[in-house]
């Protein structure tokens, strides 16, 4: 029983994530699945258009999230703050952060496969949409020969028959889209426990391709690939009933009146940016928090050499809290002027200094022990120390 209270807060969070992401796929699938603004690019693109808009809203709002668990004094700060207000239980899920930063990859994962794979169709939909061997295809001809002479009323993008590749990469969409799904795979497939483990290095420096992946999604929306039929158009050209007659639009009947002028269309404007311009701006101020800390002197005191190809450092920095069970990231700049690599504290808050224990199990770490000179009969001296 304690143990499910305990991990209760934990799945009551994950939960609600769940939840909202399939309220929101859900409502925005039938948003582009039922309404008449749209009825005309379903007809081209079938439904892979809702597919393709609902993993698109999903990858907003998960793109939206993923950032701040990252944010690692934004987390500090929150810890702090629940101090007082929350239980014990509910400050332990901000020690998660980096398991809900993952199950919010695996989520962007699912939907980038779901939203490539629809737009695949739907690129090939657009380049068959100009074939029409056959009557019941008259009206996929008609709506993607529109706004030859005017482009505020095309719908279909592809404005003549081509290849499905040559043209996804003559778009922004297409280039951005791909810039994007390459920057994910390369993420994901280094962010595995072995190369982690094994190859830190690798784990750490691809990872921030999320800089060109974040640059291809604002990017993304900017040329509204997608359109749909303005509401002013839909009120005059109702499509439900004028569909059946592509070849009398904008014409007049007996009477005069003209009961299906030609549809307009529009671009759907971008949103991606409006989802996450928040949590980068966030984790920008991160990163100069980070830059303005990593400044501050750090001494090494002592350096402990144990069996088993371990040793110990410790450290003294002005104004250093702690708290067990918190970990710090060690840069050595005479290593590396980039990497920085996580180890867990093993000292007491109690004591006068801070430590560490690294176990010699790659190049930086090796080259962390030579830096410190620990196969030196004086290892524990400070003068041959790294600053």
């Amino acid at each position: 029983m304690a143990r499910v209270l305990n991990d209760l807060p934990r799945w009551i969070t994950v939960s609600v994530w769940i939840i909202a992401n399939i309220i929101y796929f859900t409502v925005t699938y039938f948003r582009f699945d039922k309404s008449d603004e749209y009825y005309y690019t379903r007809k081209i693109l079938g439904p892979a258009l809702a597919w393709a808009r609902a993993s698109a809203a999903a990858l907003n709002l998960n793109c939206m999230l993923i950032l701040l668990p990252v944010c690692r004094n934004l987390v500090s700060f929150l810890r702090g703050s629940f101090q007082k207000c929350c239980n014990r239980n509910i400050r332990r899920q901000l020690d998660k952060h980096i398991t809900f930063h993952r199950y919010i990859a695996y989520m962007i994962c699912l939907m980038t496969v779901i939203h490539v794979g629809a737009h695949v169709f739907n690129v090939e939909r657009y380049a068959e949409a100009y074939d029409s061997p056959t009557p019941d295809r008259e009206l996929l001809r008609v709506l993607s020969g529109l706004g030859s002479g005017n482009s505020s009323i095309f719908l279909n993008p592809i404005r003549e028959p081509t290849d499905p590749i040559l043209a996804t990469l003559r778009f922004l969409a297409g280039v951005s889209g791909i810039v994007i799904t390459l920057s994910l795979i390369i993420m994901v497939s280094a962010a595995t426990e072995l190369i982690r483990r094994s190859y830190f290095e690798v784990f750490w420096f691809t990872h921030h391709l999320f800089v060109l992946f974040f640059i291809g999604l604002v990017v993304h929306g900017f040329e509204g690939i997608v359109r749909r039929q303005t509401p002013a158009s839909v009120s005059q050209h109702n499509p439900l009933n004028c569909s059946a007659n592509p070849s009398n639009w904008g014409k007049r009947d007996s009477s005069g009146q003209m009961r299906c002028p030609i549809p307009e269309f529009e671009g759907i404007s971008a949103k991606a940016w409006m989802w996450t311009i928040g949590p980068m701006v966030i984790y920008i101020i991160e990163r100069i928090v980070r830059f303005v800390r990593s400044q501050q002197r750090v001494v090494i005191t002592k350096v402990v050499k144990h069996p088993s190809r371990v040793y110990q450092l410790r450290m003294q920095k002005k104004g250093f809290k702690m708290l067990p069970g918190q970990y710090i990231f060690v840069h050595c700049p005479s290593i590396s002027k980039l990497e920085w690599h996580p180890f867990t504290l093993t000292s007491a808050p109690e004591d006068d200094y801070f430590s560490i224990h690294v176990r010699r199990a790659g190049d930086w770490t090796d080259a962390l022990a030579k830096a410190c000179h620990i196969d030196d009969d004086d290892c524990t001296s400070t003068s041959k120390l790294p600053m």
